[in-house]
């Protein structure tokens, strides 16, 4: 049998295991993110790449040498360096006389550049020169997101979105209390983004509910919106879209009342209760002929009942 073009047939069963784990699937992989810099960095940019790639870790690559690219110019070799790792989310640090200390969020699309946003570095604190103890590797932020610019500004949106799709780690369907001890907070305010990182700490508050304080971990970055690369309408709902069998179902013959009380209705089939089997005795034996038959005979019925 002849092999079709472009499908690429596994010979060991570590190719096997390989090529499945890329393939596309209904509950996707944890994303994983590459941070490089580029042909000329300055010791800020260096720093917050190793920083960034501290908060995102295990879910990182970090690229030690020069890559020689502009990524709003040319795309090619972040798509090739994607489709290498299995990467769809990328950091890229720059610095030169017209855009300094300069970093680029942004994220792929079937190994394809979807979005990306570049942002200035103008104030900068390393985890390092902040010295409180830190949150363990591999910790679920919380992301917080603060100001106007987040609702209203499409590219402040687009922002929220990538930096979501960026810190937010892998999806998991419930979280203890204890393991809420890392927020990211990132704040909107007259043309500026402002992230913080804190650690809350539970606090004894004389009740079953623990007292909340935040202590700054770092990094702190004060940036600036600079440049913007944004998907159109169509492909960015395309990217978005989910399959089937992932949709809920919808729920038929459910009703709720103004309380909240979940009630299902039950139809119920035709019934014959001349063929109900009752107490065997004489004085409820069936009697013979067609009039006592359809005497038995009932119309269909619907009832509702409450459901728990």
């Amino acid at each position: 049998m002849k092999q079709k073009e472009g499908v690429i047939k596994p010979k060991t069963k570590r190719a096997k295991r390989f090529l499945d784990n890329r393939a596309p699937k209904l509950t996707e992989n944890v994303k994983n993110a590459m941070i490089m810099k580029g042909g000329n960095t300055s010791m800020t940019v260096t720093q917050a790449l190793k920083d960034i790639y501290a908060l995102k870790k295990p879910s990182a690559v970090l690229y030690k040498k020069k890559n020689i690219t502009r990524p709003f110019e040319d795309s090619t070799s972040l798509e090739f360096f994607s489709k290498k790792t299995d990467s769809s989310l990328f950091l890229f640090g720059s610095h030169n006389k017209k855009r300094p200390n300069n970093l680029i969020f942004g994220r792929l699309f079937d190994f394809h550049v979807l979005d990306m946003i570049e942002l200035g570095i103008e104030k900068y604190n390393s985890l390092n020169e902040i010295k409180n103890s830190k949150c363990p590797e591999g910790t679920k932020p919380m992301l917080v997101f603060a100001g106007e610019a987040f609702d209203h500004d499409d590219d402040h949106k687009r922002l929220k979105s990538l930096l979501t799709d960026f810190f937010r780690g892998p999806v998991v369907p419930s979280v203890r209390l204890a393991g809420l001890e890392h927020a990211l907070h990132f704040t909107a305010l007259e043309g500026k983004i402002y992230m913080r990182s804190y650690r809350s700490l539970l606090k004894k508050s004389g009740c079953r509910t623990p007292r909340i304080e935040l202590e700054e971990i770092g990094p702190s970055f004060d940036f600036v919106l600079r440049r913007t690369h944004l998907a159109s309408d169509d492909l960015y709902k395309t990217a978005h879209r989910q399959p089937k069998a992932l949709k809920p179902k919808k729920k038929k013959n459910i009703s709720h009342d103004t309380f909240g009380t979940k009630f299902g209705r039950l139809h119920m089939q035709k019934q014959d209760l001349a063929k109900l089997q009752t107490r065997k005795m004489k004085g409820l034996r069936k009697r013979r002929g067609p009039a006592a038959a359809a005497e038995g005979e009932t119309s269909p019925k619907t009832a509702k009942v409450e459901v728990e």
